[in-house]
């Protein structure tokens, strides 16, 4: 199974800087050793606040169970809270596993789909398969990455790239469905730890 974990991280008054950097360090190297394992797909920051530590992190567990045993073996845990979000396979995911070639940043967009009362069951299978074929396309351009089910009737998750948000919004407004769609865009920045940004550095 895979998990979106929103990881949001309060250092109390009073810790040294000394101590904060020594967490911090072992943090990004055990960090590495989860990517080792498989635990640890992605690392991504969304808009921070001014003093703000918030990271979401994609993983892999064979249940929330494991999910929960993984992330206490990390070292920010101590002063760090999380919010887990099961995620499900979705029949149009293109499973990506190598960066994009698309110069610019991520972003995770979820979707509501409300479909209208009354759509025959024939329109619904037609523009259901236009936007497989759509995905498809936009996978093989580099522009979606990963896409999940979330729980809930309705709701995906994907991980997209664009070249800026104002591109990013027009790929999502010519997908077959944007009619019944309602979409939340979170634009992410890099984390210097993130597994995918170091395979690619490796490999260069």
């Amino acid at each position: 199974m895979e998990f979106l974990v929103d990881m949001t991280t309060r250092v109390p008054d009073g810790v040294s800087e000394e101590f904060v950097n020594d967490v911090r360090a072992r943090e990004a190297a055990h960090s590495g050793e989860l990517a080792e394992e498989g635990a640890l797909l992605r690392l991504m920051r969304p808009p921070l606040q001014p003093g703000e530590w918030r990271t979401f992190g994609l993983f892999a567990a064979t249940d929330e169970v494991h999910l929960q045993q993984v992330l206490a073996s990390m070292p920010l845990r101590i002063w760090r809270t999380d919010e887990v979000t099961p995620l499900a396979a979705h029949p149009n995911d293109p499973d990506r596993q190598t960066p994009s070639t698309i110069q610019g940043p991520e972003f995770l967009v979820t979707f509501t789909e409300t479909i209208p009362d009354g759509t025959a069951p024939e329109v619904i299978q037609d523009r259901n398969e236009q936007e497989r074929n759509a995905t498809r396309r936009l996978a093989d351009q580099g522009n979606l990455e990963r896409l999940w089910r979330l729980p809930g009737d309705g709701k995906a998750l994907g991980l997209w790239r664009a070249r800026e948000a104002d591109e990013m919004r027009a790929i999502l407004s010519s997908l077959p469905l944007n009619d019944w769609l309602r979409t939340e865009i979170v634009q992410l920045d890099v984390h210097p730890s993130d597994p995918m940004l170091i395979r690619s550095q490796t490999n260069c």
